[in-house]
């Protein structure tokens, strides 16, 4: 009877044990959570801005960014540009003395005031070849814009996606360290091998040395973000705020409309098409002659009598072979060679829009199956071995890898979530603004170009 029974009682012991030791690890745990929701909320009310919020950082980058700031400058200097190539050249005022023995002698002061005058038309062109060199630099300047607020909304996703990380590993760290006790304890009943133990061991080391990696990423990112705002990499930063998913409710080919009438880098490519097409009506233009209108006073102080001389002089285009042929032949290159970078501008927009759509795309559908199907099972299945290990119905391996599968899971969802919102912060970058108005331009930029191909320069506005 007693060596029938010993294994009734062994068991018996055992299960005893395991629910002691749960119970008590249950009611620590909730004690450390209330201790840590309560430290939580300490922190919540006296340190407030340790939150941060994306709309402050990209106002703060707009006003702070020395790289937007020195694109705003280059715009400002190009449009101070047109008025000067627009202006006459500058007169010049003649002062002499001329003695010329004749039969009557000259001798006197001279005094006079000449202009260059160029041919008709030449400074209206000169004034729009300017225009569109400064239209072309701002359209630069608002494509450095939403390039950098991209890049920092990247940045920020990818910042809460290691928080996120961080939480959920850390999560998973103290059930790792709950299912050591639970393995050590029926290790010591004779329940279970030695090994469940060493493998809970190695798993909370491999925790740990996760949470290393992602608090030196956060720690790179927390640089990333204060330098694209101007701010010192050491500064402080908080904890980003919870994403909110944006639908995506324009298709491929609204979004293809979109790059063609909006995109900055467009918008650059297609006003150095028309800057080359009107500089090559100024380089033809450099065939007609300018001229030189002089006006002279003079003084004979021989007869105390005054005198005036009007002169004409006009520039002729002698070595127009060699000069102003070869100018014709280098803005006739240059026009062609802006028809050529904007068809490789247009295909790189529309691929980036057709592979940041697609992106989103999947990343709404996993982000589907994960949320409704994958995690609700992972987190049964894991419930479920909880409940089964500590009377040996299923093994220690099975338990660990119920709860692997759950924290890659949730990795796995909030990693998604980030490439969704990353991909749309892209398709802003290249479609010209924010995706939530359809109806009209994005603030900020200018006319639209229109479809239209490379050989062409129609359906491009003018300022």
């Amino acid at each position: 009877m007693k060596s029938a029974g010993a294994p009734y009682q062994r068991r018996v012991a055992s299960i005893v044990l395991f629910t002691v030791v749960m119970l008590s690890d249950w009611a620590v745990r909730g004690a450390e959570d209330r201790g840590v929701a309560t430290q939580e909320g300490a922190i919540h009310m006296s340190q407030g801005n340790l939150r941060i919020g994306l709309p402050g950082l990209i106002r703060e980058l707009e006003t702070a960014n020395p790289e937007i700031g020195a694109a705003r400058q280059r715009w400002e200097a190009a449009t101070a540009v047109v008025p000067q190539v627009q202006t006459l050249p500058d007169p010049k005022l003649q002062f002499g003395y001329q003695r010329m023995p004749m039969m009557e002698p000259l001798q006197g002061a001279m005094y006079g005031i000449g202009q260059e005058i160029p041919f008709p038309g030449k400074l209206r062109l000169k004034g729009e070849v300017a225009q569109r060199d400064a239209d072309r630099i701002e359209q630069e300047y608002l494509a450095i814009r939403l390039r950098l607020i991209a890049r920092l909304k990247e940045t920020y996703f990818d910042l809460h996606f290691i928080h996120k990380a961080i939480e959920i590993v850390e999560r998973n760290k103290a059930l790792l360290m709950q299912f050591e006790q639970t393995a050590k304890s029926r290790y010591a009943v004779g329940q279970a091998a030695q090994q469940d133990v060493f493998r809970a061991q190695v798993e909370i080391s491999r925790v740990l040395d996760r949470l290393a990696v992602l608090e030196q990423k956060k720690e790179s990112l927390h640089a990333g973000i204060n330098r694209l705002v101007n701010r010192p990499p050491s500064g402080p930063m908080g904890t980003p705020e919870e994403i909110q998913l944006t639908a995506l409710t324009l298709t491929l080919e609204e979004l293809n409309r979109r790059a063609d009438a909006f995109s900055p880098a467009l918008q650059a490519t297609a006003k150095s098409i028309d800057r080359s097409e009107r500089s090559v009506s100024l380089a033809q233009r450099q065939y007609y002659p300018d001229f030189d209108v002089m006006a002279l006073g003079t003084r004979n102080d021989r007869i105390n009598d005054n005198g005036f001389q009007v002169m004409l002089g006009i520039k002729v285009p002698l070595f127009y072979e060699t000069k102003q042929k070869q100018g014709v032949r280098e803005a006739q290159a240059s026009l062609n060679g802006a028809r050529e970078d904007f068809t490789a501008a247009r295909q790189d927009v529309l691929f980036q829009v057709k592979d940041s759509f697609v992106q989103a795309q999947r990343a709404e559908q996993l982000i589907t199956i994960l949320r409704d199907a994958i995690i609700p099972q992972a987190t049964m299945a894991l419930q479920a071995s909880q409940a089964v290990y500590g009377v040996g119905k299923v093994d220690f391996l099975t338990l660990l890898n119920s709860l692997l599968t759950l924290q890659e899971s949730e990795l796995e969802l909030h990693g998604e979530m980030v490439a969704h919102e990353k991909a749309l912060a892209r398709l802003e970058e290249v479609t010209g603004g924010s995706l939530t108005s359809s109806g009209g331009p994005p603030p900020g930029d200018g006319a639209g170009l229109g479809e239209r191909g490379a050989g062409t320069t129609e359906g491009v506005s003018g300022r």
